[in-house]
Protein backbone atom coordinates (compact mmCIF):
# COMPACT_ATOMS: atom_id res chain seq x y z
CA UNK A 1 0.00 0.00 0.00
CA UNK A 2 1.31 3.43 -0.93
CA UNK A 3 0.05 6.58 0.72
CA UNK A 4 0.10 9.95 -1.02
CA UNK A 5 -0.64 12.95 1.17
CA UNK A 6 -1.19 16.55 0.22
CA UNK A 7 -2.29 19.83 1.71
CA UNK A 8 0.35 20.85 4.22
CA UNK A 9 1.87 24.30 4.32
CA UNK A 10 2.18 27.56 6.20
CA UNK A 11 -0.84 29.31 7.68
CA UNK A 12 -1.44 32.05 10.21
CA UNK A 13 -3.00 31.27 13.55
CA UNK A 14 -6.75 31.08 13.22
CA UNK A 15 -6.55 29.87 9.66
CA UNK A 16 -7.49 26.57 8.07
CA UNK A 17 -5.82 23.80 6.14
CA UNK A 18 -7.05 20.55 4.68
CA UNK A 19 -4.92 17.44 4.49
CA UNK A 20 -5.81 14.59 2.18
CA UNK A 21 -4.30 11.16 1.81
CA UNK A 22 -5.02 8.49 -0.76
CA UNK A 23 -4.08 4.85 -0.43
CA UNK A 24 -3.25 2.84 -3.52
CA UNK A 25 -1.45 -0.25 -4.66
CA UNK A 26 -3.60 -2.97 -3.14
CA UNK A 27 -6.81 -4.66 -4.16
CA UNK A 28 -7.62 -5.49 -0.55
CA UNK A 29 -9.85 -3.21 1.47
CA UNK A 30 -8.49 -0.47 3.70
CA UNK A 31 -9.64 -0.57 7.29
CA UNK A 32 -9.04 2.26 9.75
CA UNK A 33 -7.57 5.49 8.41
CA UNK A 34 -6.16 8.40 10.32
CA UNK A 35 -3.64 11.12 10.95
CA UNK A 36 -0.83 11.37 13.46
CA UNK A 37 1.56 14.23 14.07
CA UNK A 38 4.94 14.84 15.58
CA UNK A 39 6.04 18.23 16.76
CA UNK A 40 9.73 19.00 17.26
CA UNK A 41 11.05 17.30 20.37
CA UNK A 42 7.92 15.26 20.97
CA UNK A 43 6.64 11.79 20.19
CA UNK A 44 4.22 11.04 17.42
CA UNK A 45 0.63 11.34 18.61
CA UNK A 46 -2.76 10.44 17.24
CA UNK A 47 -4.69 13.40 15.87
CA UNK A 48 -7.76 11.69 14.47
CA UNK A 49 -8.84 8.33 13.13
CA UNK A 50 -11.88 7.01 11.35
CA UNK A 51 -13.10 3.43 11.13
CA UNK A 52 -14.69 1.78 8.13
CA UNK A 53 -18.11 2.32 9.66
CA UNK A 54 -17.46 6.03 10.12
CA UNK A 55 -16.79 6.07 13.84
CA UNK A 56 -14.15 8.64 14.74
CA UNK A 57 -11.54 9.20 17.41
CA UNK A 58 -10.37 12.78 17.87
CA UNK A 59 -7.58 13.93 20.16
CA UNK A 60 -8.73 16.23 22.92
CA UNK A 61 -6.29 18.93 21.87
CA UNK A 62 -8.00 19.31 18.48
CA UNK A 63 -11.57 18.38 19.27
CA UNK A 64 -13.98 20.99 17.98
CA UNK A 65 -11.40 22.33 15.54
CA UNK A 66 -10.42 19.33 13.40
CA UNK A 67 -12.70 17.01 11.48
CA UNK A 68 -11.81 13.72 9.85
CA UNK A 69 -13.70 12.11 7.01
CA UNK A 70 -13.14 9.37 4.45
CA UNK A 71 -14.27 8.31 1.03
CA UNK A 72 -13.92 4.56 1.06
CA UNK A 73 -14.68 4.30 -2.64
CA UNK A 74 -11.50 6.30 -3.30
CA UNK A 75 -9.48 5.10 -0.28
CA UNK A 76 -9.07 8.73 0.72
CA UNK A 77 -9.00 10.26 4.19
CA UNK A 78 -9.27 13.99 4.78
CA UNK A 79 -8.41 16.07 7.83
CA UNK A 80 -10.04 19.47 7.92
CA UNK A 81 -8.15 21.70 10.33
CA UNK A 82 -9.79 24.94 11.46
CA UNK A 83 -8.84 27.55 14.03
CA UNK A 84 -5.24 26.45 13.81
CA UNK A 85 -2.89 27.32 16.63
CA UNK A 86 0.92 27.59 16.70
CA UNK A 87 0.98 24.43 18.82
CA UNK A 88 -0.53 22.53 15.89
CA UNK A 89 2.78 22.98 14.06
CA UNK A 90 4.08 19.51 13.30
CA UNK A 91 4.74 16.95 10.63
CA UNK A 92 1.46 15.18 9.96
CA UNK A 93 1.49 11.53 8.95
CA UNK A 94 -1.25 9.65 7.19
CA UNK A 95 -1.88 6.18 8.58
CA UNK A 96 -4.03 3.33 7.34
CA UNK A 97 -4.56 -0.25 8.40
CA UNK A 98 -5.10 -3.21 6.18
CA UNK A 99 -6.08 -5.91 8.59
CA UNK A 100 -3.65 -5.57 11.46
CA UNK A 101 -0.86 -4.14 9.33
CA UNK A 102 -0.24 -0.39 9.50
CA UNK A 103 1.04 1.73 6.65
CA UNK A 104 2.48 5.22 6.95
CA UNK A 105 2.78 8.14 4.62
CA UNK A 106 5.98 10.18 4.42
CA UNK A 107 4.62 13.11 6.36
CA UNK A 108 3.57 16.59 5.40
CA UNK A 109 4.65 19.70 7.30
CA UNK A 110 2.07 22.04 8.78
CA UNK A 111 3.41 25.31 10.16
CA UNK A 112 1.15 27.72 12.02
CA UNK A 113 2.59 31.17 12.60
CA UNK A 114 1.50 33.36 15.48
Amino acid sequence: VQLQASGGGLVQAGGSLRLSCTASGSSLSIDAMGWYRRAPGTQRELVAAIATGGGTTIAGSVKGRFTISRDSTKNTVTLQMNSLKPEDTAVYYCNVFQGMRPYWGKGTLVTVSS
